[in-house]
């Protein structure tokens, strides 16, 4: 549990995008946290580095055929092999807050293993949100956890709603920059290569969420997660394009007021106010 104010984070997947931006956050915030595990799929090399640098007590590597050479880069550490690990209880047991920083829907399994346990959820995972945010939300509120949200236009809603009722809420706006093929005729989208797709012109992100945004499923997704995560109805959920990605989100009352929630297009202000919230 937290000591003298220094909080243990888990963070699972700490190689991708999400998790090389949480760990930056707490390169410069060090005496708030203590990294308690990382885990990655199968980026081994940079898996090793992190350890080197953070010193996690636990680490879990996916892929088993990476176990010796990481091992051999870290001797001293405990490491485990397999993704099945990321599902033990024990691993977590001591973590005051749990990261799933995964992408698709393998990381259900350990958001549902860190609520269970009363550990709270800072959620990067949309996936799991649009597959099973019932069960999950379900899970939270059985277990007196919360769900945080990491992605930027939930944590915008989470931040607007902070000391407010829910059930005074009329609408969520959650803002789109339209990607990076904003503006383009549908004859011109034929031509557009991989690389097009990957160069979001606001956001620094990992490949899937990059194409996702490019094609606009991204923001689909968000809105379905939006309704589990804030207990709404799908008509309440609006999205409005903002090229310049500075309001995230906008939350409008009963009464007519709205607040927004702006700031510049960096994932590490959304996981800076998760992981210290």
């Amino acid at each position: 549990m937290t000591v003298n104010g220094c909080k243990k984070i888990a963070i699972i997947g700490s190689t991708g995008s999400i998790g090389q931006q949480a760990l930056e956050v707490i390169r410069s915030n060090r005496p708030m946290f203590d990294v308690y595990l990382l885990s990655a799929h199968s980026n081994h090399e940079l898996l090793a580095r992190q350890v080197l640098e953070f010193s996690p007590g636990q680490v879990v590597i996916g892929q088993k055929t990476h176990y010796r050479h990481l091992k051999k880069l870290l001797p001293d550490t405990q490491v485990y092999a397999g993704s099945h690990y990321l599902h033990d209880p024990s691993l977590i047991a001591e973590a005051d807050l749990v990261l799933n920083a995964m992408v698709g829907i393998d990381g259900l399994k350990v958001g549902l293993n860190a609520l269970k346990q009363g550990k709270n959820l800072a959620m990067a995972n949309k996936e799991s949100l649009v597959a099973a945010g019932s069960i999950l939300m379900q899970t939270a509120r059985e277990n007196r956890a919360l769900v945080i949200p990491v992605d930027s236009e939930h944590s915008a809603v989470f931040q607007c709603l902070h000391g407010e009722e829910t059930g005074s809420v009329e609408k969520v706006y959650l803002t789109a920059s339209g990607g990076p093929f904003r503006g383009m005729k549908r004859q011109d989208l034929h031509a557009v290569s991989i690389g097009e797709a990957l160069k979001h012109p606001n956001w620094r992100m990992g490949t899937k969420v990059s194409i996702d945004s490019a094609t606009l499923m991204n923001k689909g997704m968000e809105a379905i997660a939006t309704q589990w995560l804030f207990g709404l109805k799908p008509e309440q959920i609006h999205i409005l394009f903002h090229p310049q990605s500075i309001i995230h989100s906008l939350v409008q009352f009963a009464d007519g007021s709205i607040k927004a929630q702006l700031a510049m297009p960096d994932m590490k202000i959304p996981l800076q106010y998760a992981l210290a919230y």
